[in-house]
């Protein structure tokens, strides 16, 4: 029923051409339209999947195809639409004979259209397998002026090899990386990718599938050639000839996107294997005085696994056997016995697929003379080589002060270097923001008292705090390390955001002291010497500076401005806020407390 339905559509020619507009990014010029399809509004044909699903099934995809193009070569001409044309075309039919003979170019210039307007896009609706014809027939169609896009990239069977082997002018990003980009960290590097290869190649990317504001500004902030989406155009029979204010208020906008972060894996990949090291291992059998004779050919040896058979037995660590062997007779009594007798027989084994953080905690929870004398690695139970006590910490370190630059473990909010990274895209950009240090004064006494728990549930409420006083949209949220924040926001009521940050922390700081605390504005703990000190409740300042584009030039000198305006906010009592301006600073008195009078002492 279907396929005869196909037929009449064919045989009458019921298609409509829809366009949707592609912009240029920085410009917000519209280049082109891609020209689109739908079947009759009352038939289940209408919409464009299952045509072509139909048109397969009754071996018609090269008639249904030809009628597309001809649809919209026509209604493109006919509107006298501005820019180029993208034209939807599939290899299989790029490589039908009769296509090769120049219809599509006489058809063009019927109506006026040069083939330099046109751009043949290449969209798979199965895998090539011939890249050797199909460059043939793209050199061909080059030949006669049209220029070629490939369609999808990331989503079709072989789009990266057809980049690679055909060397289009465009490449269409799928909408999948597009959409939610500004939320995924995955898809963002995924397109970074892209853009590096197309500046390699002298290629223009088009971003497909632009749903939102803020996925247009992250693709325009990543220097993608061209858009298309939703949120740009819809696809139209009469199809706008200019873009939107809205859209033009949003390419011109001097500020920029915050990119997605990295969130750190607690259960971070690395693995015992990373420490291997092959370690020759001896027999049980062997003689303790043939061990010994390793040890002292190998000076660098510390340690020598007993392996049967494929299984470790145990360690035999060299002063060990030297200490035994220093003793009256020893050496003469069981010099010729086997070395099982001297070995560890319950060394720290673990398998190469053992988390290094899970591996740190059965070392660090085991008996001490496991640090000192490594442990065997397996693969499946069979032995592979040793890992030292020293690699394991030294790699434990490096993973920490790694993620620590790119995010801090106890918030998850980013680190040193996402921080830098976002104020040079800031200032690169000619972008006006403020740039906040937040401070929590007088924590080091209570996290000394408390206990790091209590100090790390206080760190967790400031950055909770911050998170929620700023637009995700427009404002970053940065942990410097320990109680020290940084702030860089583009949103213009930043005063508000500063005072609704110190009014919120001011109420829920009062959680983790007794209403005793409170009231006397402090808490006894007891100093050095053993004398009981009151110390202040704490507090947090907040020191801020407006930066102009061309004030500074570096994250260097943003960081520089922020820490001296903190250390004038902590000059100021209690909760406090110092807003530098640059030629105009202005500092502000300690706030006024919350409305919350419980709370009047801890504000003053």
């Amino acid at each position: 029923m279907l396929q005869k339905r196909l037929r009449q559509i064919i045989e009458r020619q019921e298609l409509t051409a829809l366009f949707q507009p592609i912009i240029h990014m920085q410009s917000g010029e519209i280049i082109g339209y891609e020209g689109l399809i739908r079947g009759p509004s009352d038939s289940p044909l209408h919409s464009p999947l299952n045509l072509f699903r139909v048109a397969a099934a009754s071996k018609l995809s090269v008639e249904v195809e030809h009628l597309c193009r001809k649809v919209v070569i026509e209604a493109f001409a006919k509107m006298a639409l501005p820019g180029k044309l993208f034209l939807n075309v599939s290899p299989e039919c790029l490589l039908y004979p009769n296509m090769e003979h120049g219809e599509t170019l006489d058809y063009i210039q019927r109506f006026g259209i040069s083939p330099e307007r046109v751009i043949i896009e290449l969209t798979e609706s199965q895998p090539t397998y011939d890249y050797e014809l199909l460059g043939r027939a793209v050199a061909h169609y080059r030949a006669m002026g049209f220029e070629i896009a490939i369609d999808d990239l990331g989503e079709g069977f072989s789009s990266l090899r057809l980049w690679s082997e055909l060397r289009p002018a465009y490449v269409k990003i799928d909408m999948h990386f597009i959409q939610g980009i500004n939320l995924d960290k995955v898809k963002l590097q995924f397109v970074q990718s892209i853009q590096h290869i197309a500046e390699a190649t002298n290629t223009m990317v088009i971003a497909e599938g632009i749903e939102t504001q803020t996925e247009l500004l992250v693709i325009r902030d990543l220097g993608i050639a061209c858009g298309q989406g939703y949120h740009i155009g819809r696809p139209s029979g009469s199809p706008a000839l200019a873009v939107s204010p809205e859209i033009a208020k949003t390419l011109g906008y001097k500020g920029v996107a915050v990119y997605p972060q990295e969130k750190i894996n607690r259960q971070h990949n690395a693995t015992a294997l990373r420490l291997l090291r092959i370690v020759q291992p001896v027999p049980p059998t062997m003689s303790n005085n043939d061990v010994l004779k390793i040890f002292v050919q190998a000076p660098e040896l510390e340690v020598i696994p007993v392996v049967e058979n494929g299984l470790p037995l145990g360690l035999i660590t060299r002063r060990n056997l030297v200490d035994r062997f220093a003793m009256e007779f020893i050496r003469e009594l069981h010099g010729k016995r086997p070395c099982s007798m001297f070995m560890d027989a319950a060394p720290l084994i673990a398998d190469k697929h053992t988390k290094l953080q899970d591996l740190s905690r059965l070392v660090a929870s085991g008996d001490r003379h496991h640090l000192f004398n490594g442990f065997i690695i397996t693969d499946q139970g069979q032995y592979l080589g040793m890992g030292t006590g020293h690699d394991l910490i030294g790699e434990i370190t490096e993973m920490q002060i790694d993620a620590a630059r790119y995010a801090n473990p106890l918030t998850l909010l980013p680190g040193n270097v996402p921080i830098n990274e976002h104020i040079e895209r800031l200032l690169e950009n000619g972008a006006r923001f403020s740039a906040c240090y937040v401070d929590l004064d007088a924590f080091k006494p209570f996290n000394d008292t408390y206990g790091y728990r209590k100090g790390d549930e206080v760190i967790q409420c400031i950055a909770k705090i911050l998170e929620q006083a700023c637009d995700p949209l427009r404002d970053f949220v940065g942990h410097i390390g320990g109680d020290d924040f940084l702030i860089l926001l583009q949103s213009e009521d930043v005063e508000q955001r500063f005072k609704a940050i110190i009014d919120t922390f001011a109420l829920e700081v009062s959680q983790f002291f007794s209403r005793t605390d409170i009231a006397r504005g402090g808490y006894f703990s007891e100093d050095r010497r053993g004398i009981a000190v009151l110390n202040p409740l704490i507090t947090v300042s907040l020191g801020a500076l407006k930066v102009e584009p061309g004030q500074f030039v570096s994250h260097h000198q943003i960081a520089t401005a922020a820490a001296d305006a903190k250390r004038q906010a902590k000059r100021i009592p209690g909760h406090s806020l110092f807003i530098e301006r640059r030629g105009a600073p202005a500092a502000q008195a300690a706030l006024p407390p919350p409305v919350d009078r419980a709370l009047m002492e801890l504000t003053v």
